[in-house]
């Protein structure tokens, strides 16, 4: 497309309002879906942790291994390297609904390190304290752990999102389409700064509103 002959006005609803859009599509579900994975991880590194209520090493270590590969993949590799995954899963490896996979993959470590992290800080004195009440592994692990370290969760959930944003934009340059498509094929391709530094600004703007929605959470639950 020729952007030569459209108004900056016209670029902006025909491409960066579809594709903003688009982004929020994206980091919504993938960062749902992956704040859920996460939430497992994270419960699973701790139960079975040395200290956790239920200690298992091969399972923890198992799980942590499995966390730290997939969290030292570049993401740009990952998405390529998962490609049949991606294909075999949605049947197609180019678009939004495809960029899902690799989004949820690269994101669901980084959120299980969050809820472990966030867990671990709990007070070991309610653990004990809820153990001596009698109460089960279950309702320890959502009644105190998650209670208490909800706080925590959110501030690190925040960062999570818009590590999510950022891999988003880097999506678009194998074909997932939102704001880092229109930036690299109708930005830097074609040398139109206008449209290009419009998508820095709002993916600014995004990662501000992401960190003040998760700060005013936090304030509120601490």
């Amino acid at each position: 497309m020729v952007l030569t002959r459209f108004s900056f006005w016209e670029i902006f609803q025909m491409l960066i309002l579809p594709s903003v859009l688009d982004t929020l599509k994206m980091v919504a579900i993938a960062g749902l879906l992956a704040t859920v994975i996460g939430m497992f991880l994270g419960i699973v590194l701790v139960l079975t942790d040395k200290d956790g209520l239920s200690p298992n090493r091969v399972v923890f270590r198992v799980v942590d291994i499995f966390v730290n590969i997939i969290r030292s993949f570049p993401f740009i590799i990952l998405i390529v390297t998962i490609i049949p995954l991606t294909r075999l899963i949605v049947g197609s490896s180019i678009g939004n609904t495809a960029a899902l996979v690799p989004l949820t993959v690269a994101c669901s470590p980084f959120m299980g390190r969050i809820f472990q992290n966030a867990f671990k800080e709990v007070d070991p004195a309610l653990i004990e304290a809820a153990q001596s009440f009698g109460a089960s592994k279950r309702q320890i692990m959502f009644k105190v752990y998650l209670k208490e370290g909800l706080p925590s969760v959110i501030s690190g959930l925040s960062l999570g999102m818009i590590n999510l944003l950022g891999c988003t934009a880097m999506a678009g340059a194998v074909g997932a389409g939102g704001l880092g498509a229109i930036a690299l094929q109708y930005g830097y391709q074609n040398f139109n700064v206008q449209v290009m530094y419009t998508i820095v600004v709002i993916l600014i703007v995004l990662v501000a509103l992401i960190q003040y929605l998760g700060d005013w959470v936090y304030r509120k639950l601490k």
